[in-house]
């Protein structure tokens, strides 16, 4: 199963559970996780790897500095 595979299927599943998800293609801050979950109050990020990816310099302070503003943040490979 590809990345983008996986991807679209962990978006099918978390709209199942209610959540609104949005898709981050492209922003104004580099390393920003990949879906955005929006559900009552609640605001969380998931970064989608492939089995054996790993996340970039970048990514690593983009996810800690929303996890410091409060924010769920979570890697997920399948």
């Amino acid at each position: 199963m590809t990345e983008q595979d996986f991807q679209t299927k962990l978006i099918k599943t978390y709209e199942a559970q209610g959540y609104y998800v949005v898709k981050l293609i492209q922003c104004n801050k580099a390393g920003m996780p990949d879906l955005m979950l929006l559900k009552d109050k609640e605001v969380r990020f998931v970064e989608v790897k492939a089995p054996k990816g790993r996340l970039s310099p970048v990514q690593e302070y983009r996810h800690a500095e929303l996890r410091a503003r409060g924010f769920t943040v979570e890697t997920i490979k399948p």
